[in-house]
């Protein structure tokens, strides 16, 4: 059976998409691939439907490295409904489930096997994997979220390094790497680690023309999420990131008082609650997840349709990997973030307060201020995102600045005005000041800290009087992105003078600032909430197929105990309620309805067709 009988037979889908199938013949005829593709862009398929035709061809089970937990649980729910003999090893599992799992891929039962890298490289999976290729049973390894093994990358994990051993150990077993994001040092180092250096590598593009992306200044930012989500996003699903646990449970609590469905969800938060709502968001519609970056990785959800921060990302990659959590059906979807001089600060203090390495400081200020870079982009934000993973665009039309031209204007005299202040302050009490001061004394403010010190003395005091404070934190955050000015580690987050301020005191670097207004409200057709983007151009009678289908897909979802994408995706219920089938044959075809699927779920399909009718 070829690659493309598998695809349709198993899978329900009638063509590959962009490089899938290459990748897929390579793979499946030996050959080792580091596979670069974006989130949504059908990397699982990647080694699937290899796993599938090599067990066919007698080669036995696929194993596929994952950290994550929830993806396997995930991955192995929707094999099942595929027909495929699938099984995952875990912490969820107690003992005599692993043991079952462990009896089943030993007697050749198994087609994949999910396993967490931790549990790979122990002796016992060894020996077991030792057994299996001595028989000619081990088929492939798949690599997910290759991006964790680079100390380059966002989400590094130790443990992810220890896999070279699969390298050395079965050398004939063919392996595939597969990561959403990476940047060219991040690739070179998967390379490097993983031992890839004879891989064929498949490197997408990484845009998202389905995501818009809006950047605001941050002011309000609760209040700028709520009125965003309210306006654009209303009963629909979303994830709102931010930096701590207080703050998701404070951001959690504020939008549920608001109205809005939200959940929280950090490492903190009793595991039994933190997986129930895990669930809940998985099976439910409508619901806002508020989260640290410990939720997300893994969550294959295709209907979110907005990714939120409210504290900025360390990196792109990270900035990238968290906002493409949105929009996974293609549909329409937002990524909005609201950033301050704070989120500058704070960032620039982990990286500095950091035990690592000076090399490793290095490389993360300069991922930091590519960062930075997007966010006080005046061009278009989607040619500076892609532009960094070293993809030449042209300007998208669909993001914030494309959509609403920011003017700027020269602030390098108001820069090296904020400069002096920084430098009189210091040379005055021989202690550095944190930025709340130092507006202050620039914009000639009387309080008791200005009197306690004399800094109304100073030749700086009120040479900023007409500025605003806004404008003022909007230099700061540019001055400290291009490292002329420092901040201090400590509680206090105080600011110093560094070899890069020379060059903007003398005029030698210029900063250009945009002005700050209120950012516009992107104009979008109102849309009914209650229906998926799939559906909204269907005809009025098709919507009440389309309605049927769904209520009669939640009920198997709750009978499998699975998220109800997993049984059929919306795109795939709005083309039955379009086509309106009246037999098993007029359903072949229809993208997402395989063989097993057709047989298990096909003459129920029928009938809530022909109830509608």
């Amino acid at each position: 059976m070829s690659a493309l009988d598998i695809l349709r037979q198993v899978f329900g889908y009638e063509a590959f998409r962009g490089p899938q199938q290459d990748i897929v013949e390579h793979v499946t005829e030996g050959g080792d691939a580091l596979v670069l593709m974006p989130t949504g862009g059908g990397k699982s398929l990647c080694y699937q439907i290899p796993a599938i035709a090599r067990q066919r061809m007698g080669l036995g089970v696929t194993v596929v490295v994952s950290p994550l937990i929830a993806l396997m649980h995930d991955q192995v729910g929707a094999l099942h409904e595929a027909g495929v003999e699938a099984a995952f090893l875990n912490s969820s599992l107690g003992s005599e489930a692993a043991a079952a799992v462990e009896k089943r891929l030993l007697r050749g039962e198994l087609t994949l096997l999910y396993a967490a890298p931790e549990r790979v490289t122990t002796p016992r999976f060894l020996a077991q994997l030792d057994a299996l290729a001595a028989r000619g049973q081990l088929a492939l390894f798949a690599i997910d979220e290759a991006h964790c093994v680079s100390q380059w990358g966002h989400d590094f994990r130790p443990e992810y390094r220890a896999l070279t051993v699969l390298h050395g150990r079965f050398a004939g077993v063919p392996r595939i790497a597969l990561t959403a994001t990476a940047d060219a040092l991040t690739r070179a180092d998967i390379v490097e680690r993983l031992r890839l250096e004879n891989a064929r590598q498949f490197v997408s593009s990484f845009d998202r023309p389905n995501i818009r992306y809006t950047i605001v200044e941050k002011k309000e930012a609760l209040g700028q999420l709520l009125r965003f989500i309210e306006r654009e996003h209303a009963g629909e699903s979303g994830i709102v990131y931010c930096q701590s646990r207080r703050r998701v449970e404070e951001v959690a609590q504020s939008l549920a008082e608001a109205g809005v469905a939200a959940l929280p969800y950090h490492a903190g938060l009793d595991p039994a609650l933190r997986q129930q709502n895990q669930n809940r968001f998985l099976r439910e519609e409508g619901l806002v997840m508020v989260a640290t970056i410990a939720f997300g990785m893994g969550i294959d959800k295709p209907d979110v349709r907005f990714v939120g921060h409210l504290d900025m990302p360390k990196n792109i990659e990270g900035y990238y990997q968290e906002t493409g959590r949105s929009g996974r059906d293609g549909a329409a979807a937002d990524a909005w973030m609201a950033y301050g001089l704070q989120d500058v600060v704070n960032q620039r203090r982990m990286i500095d307060e950091s035990p690592a390495a000076e090399e490793f400081k290095h490389v993360m200020r300069g991922k930091l201020d590519a960062l930075l870079a997007l966010a006080e982009a005046t061009d278009c934000r989607r040619m500076r995102l892609l532009g960094y993973f070293g993809e030449v665009s042209q300007p998208c039309g669909n993001c914030d600045n494309c959509l609403h031209p920011p003017a700027v204007h020269d602030g390098s005299e108001l820069a090296r005005k904020l400069l002096s202040c920084i430098y009189r302050v210091h040379q005055a009490s021989g202690i550095s000041f944190g930025a709340g001061h130092l507006m202050d004394i620039l914009r000639g403010k009387q309080t008791e800290k200005v009197a306690q010190y004399g800094h109304e003395q100073l030749s700086t005091f009120g040479i900023a009087r007409d500025v605003s404070e806004s404008e003022l934190r909007a230099v700061l955050r540019q001055l400290i992105a291009i490292g002329a000015v420092a901040v201090d580690g400590g509680m206090f987050n105080t600011l110093r003078l560094t070899e890069g301020s020379r060059p903007v005191l003398k005029g030698e670097v210029k900063v250009q600032l945009r002005v700050s207004v209120a950012a516009p409200v992107a104009k979008r057709p109102r849309r009914e909430a209650s229906l998926a983007p799939a559906a909204r151009e269907l005809g009025v009678g098709e919507q009440v197929h389309y309605i049927n289908l769904k209520a009669w897909r939640a009920e198997v979802a709750r009978a499998h105990n699975l998220p109800a994408y997993l049984i059929f995706h919306d795109a795939t219920l709005a083309e039955i309620a379009q086509r309106q089938p009246s037999s098993l044959s007029d359903l072949q075809g229809i993208n997402g309805i395989g063989a097993k699927k057709l047989e298990a779920y096909g003459a129920d399909v029928l009938r809530v067709v022909a109830d509608g009718k």
